[in-house]
């Protein structure tokens, strides 16, 4: 297990909450320090848009989407009872099960430590992270627990489809339920801008390599170079963002615990209810495993995204999405373990490469 684990996660994304916190703390000392750099970098946006935020974000996301092989939803027919449970938990029950979880929290138990006004900010971050489920860390969780990889993509895939047409409408029911009110335009514009072109742009590249040098050396020369890219844009984001949310968190240290709390019941939840689903339908454990990580874990790379082109990057909103990604990776860590030692709860079936 030890080698798969070397195998399958970085050194980066093993210890993303530690380099988080390192981009917190740098963050914080910019914006108290050396205010002028935050100003000057804010200067630069077009449309509500940060243009330094969304190039960095653009990083993250394009060599994720440079992995989704759309070709494989032909197979879908085949096994799809993994693929029901995954739509059901990611689209009909984690955004409100998120929403109602971080609203109970945030203005119900935690009401006395958290002003009404930041309460309603953090539930909104919590919001995007819950309509955002996994499309590529997933790919890990998915080798740590030795996941079917087929099957994976093609859950991966769909779910890509699913969060093109229904991410919008969702986000804007339950900010609007919360107290919320957000314009459609900006929405829909932040979408466009970090699914819809960095989905069509790592088509246009998986395609266009594939067709040129094949697939084996897309898989394992041309994709190998983004690996660290992804991680590397996402903690330079972060130190931008904490350069902006410096006075919130200097004002409130101890609400990054509190937001924390509701994420992690979240995303243990939800990662019970598809995993034990599965069980319950007698899927073999090469793709209950993937089921439930798909939906535990967040596409927080877009929730960051949004929340920034919807509420600013100064905007406890965006706070909240960062905690998100404060402790995603310790949480399912933890979920990986769980996973690989309840796989005698399912039946046995070899790990095969196609459905």
């Amino acid at each position: 297990m030890e080698q798969k684990k070397a195998e399958g996660i970085s050194f980066f994304e093993k210890n993303l909450t530690v380099w988080v916190i390192l981009c917190m703390v740098a963050g914080v000392l910019i914006g108290k320090f050396l205010p002028a750099v935050p100003a000057a970098l804010a200067k630069f946006e077009y449309a509500q848009v940060s243009i330094p935020i969304a190039v960095l974000i653009w990083l993250m996301i394009y060599p994720m989407m440079m992995k989704v092989d759309f070709a494989s939803i032909k197979d879908i027919g085949k096994n799809p009872k993994g693929l029901y449970i995954t739509w059901i938990v990611n689209w009909l029950i984690k955004p409100f099960t998120m929403f109602g979880i971080a609203a109970f929290f945030f203005h119900v138990v935690f009401k006395a430590l958290i002003p009404p006004d930041l309460a309603r900010d953090y539930l909104a971050g919590a919001v995007l992270l819950g309509a955002a489920p996994c499309t590529a860390m997933v790919f890990v969780w998915s080798h740590l627990t030795r996941g079917n990889p087929a099957y994976t993509v093609v859950q991966v895939a769909t779910n890509d489809i699913i969060i093109l047409i229904a991410f919008t409408p969702i986000v804007a029911l339950l900010l609007g339920i919360g107290g919320i009110t957000i314009p459609w335009n900006t929405l829909l514009l932040s979408v466009f801008l970090f699914v819809v072109i960095p989905l069509a742009g790592g088509m246009l590249t998986r395609n266009l390599v594939i067709k040129n040098k094949g697939e084996d050396y897309f898989n394992q020369s041309f994709i190998p170079k983004f690996n660290n890219v992804t991680i590397g844009g996402l903690l330079l984001t972060l130190v931008l963002i904490f350069s902006f949310q410096g006075d919130v968190i200097l004002k409130n240290p101890l609400h990054i615990v509190l937001i924390a709390v509701p994420l992690i019941i979240q995303t243990s939840l939800i990662f019970f209810i598809a995993y034990l689903a599965c069980k319950k339908f007698k899927l073999p454990h090469n793709i209950a495993a993937p089921a439930g990580m798909i939906g535990a874990s967040n596409f927080f790379e877009l929730a960051v995204a949004v929340a920034i082109t919807l509420f600013g990057p100064a905007s406890p909103a965006v706070l909240a999405t960062i905690v998100g990604v404060l402790v995603e990776v310790p949480v399912m860590l933890f979920l990986v373990k769980i996973a690989n030692r309840t796989a005698s709860w399912f039946p046995a079936e070899p790990n095969v490469k196609s459905m």
